[in-house]
């Protein structure tokens, strides 16, 4: 047996194991149940609700969330477009390396794929984009990812509750989603991947100097601040145009493994979350994989 596929075994072994306890820690974490990381985030959860204004108590029907959730994203694709043509006056701006120019075209497509966690990455990270900008973008994953876990949550009240047309309150879910899954998981990952090799700095770029006398520009920067919540949320869009083929990105089987198991941790999860009617809601969204699998098929002949 090759070590492709014991890594393969591993992977569905360690995902199969993870399914209950991580979709009972959303059940916690979107039921305001208490959860071990209480003592820390509720403070600051309340700090954020006096900040902008958020009653937690007051929740919303679908269609007051789904304004709430197209506003939000609105808003910031506006901000991201413009923070990147604008780039060039923001902090660590190298023009010897980034000589991508930053159009229109390219920002509003940038800001457009990452906000709706579409993450279709159009350019080459090491010559078009800014460490600002990157860190920019994985603040994006952070906010696109978690409105996209608040969306699902709000899914599967509509579809758990019966005598009520409240699904939520979407600031509240988007807040906790942050704070509660996707912070914890990244900073705890993110560690593991400087550990392993991957780049968190803030240096220019590095120029070698090869055998034959050629000189090399070696790219790097805040790499693991991106990394782990690109595939977390399920959003693509790697720090260097290899994305996770480059060996900063991605440099022993350990980051490999973990890199999948993100990709898949959050959704995977999903059909555990529900309450007492999770076994309904967990019945409905494999009937709605199988549809899609169908689908592709179909598609792809």
């Amino acid at each position: 047996m090759n070590a492709n596929a014991v890594q393969a075994g591993l992977f569905v072994m360690v995902v199969a194991l993870l399914v209950k306890p991580v979709g009972a820690y959303l059940e916690r974490v979107f039921e305001r149940r208490q959860t071990f990381l209480d003592a820390v985030l509720l403070p600051i959860e309340r700090w954020i609700h006096r900040l902008v204004g958020v009653d937690c108590l007051r929740e919303m029907d679908w269609k007051r969330y789904s304004l709430a959730f197209g506003t939000f994203g609105l808003v910031n694709i506006v901000l991201l477009y413009f923070a990147l043509r604008w780039q060039a006056t923001f902090p660590w701006f190298f023009p010897k390396a980034v000589t991508t120019p930053m159009t229109q075209n390219l920002a509003a497509n940038t800001a457009v794929s990452f906000a709706t966690t579409t993450t279709w990455q159009a350019y080459a990270g090491e010559t078009t984009m800014s460490y600002f900008s990157q860190l920019l973008l994985a603040g994006q994953n952070f906010l696109a990812g978690a409105a996209g876990l608040a969306v699902g949550v709000a899914f599967v009240r509509g579809y758990a509750r019966e005598r009520t047309t409240e699904i939520g309150n979407f600031w509240v879910d988007l807040i906790r989603a942050v704070l509660w899954v996707l912070l914890p998981v990244s900073l705890v990952g993110s560690l593991f991947l400087i550990a392993q090799g991957v780049p968190m700095n803030f240096r220019p770029y590095t120029i070698a100097h090869t055998v034959e006398g050629a000189a090399q520009i070696i790219a790097q920067g805040p790499v693991a601040a991106l990394e782990l919540i690109k595939n977390l949320g399920t959003n693509g869009g790697g720090f260097f145009n290899a994305n996770g083929a480059h060996p900063f990105e991605n440099p022993t089987p350990l980051t490999n493994f973990i890199d999948r198991r993100d990709s898949r941790r959050i959704h995977t999860h999903f059909r555990t979350h529900g309450g007492p009617t999770r076994r309904r809601v967990g019945a409905f969204l494999d009937d709605d994989c199988a549809i899609c699998r169908r689908i592709a098929r179909v598609q792809l002949g």
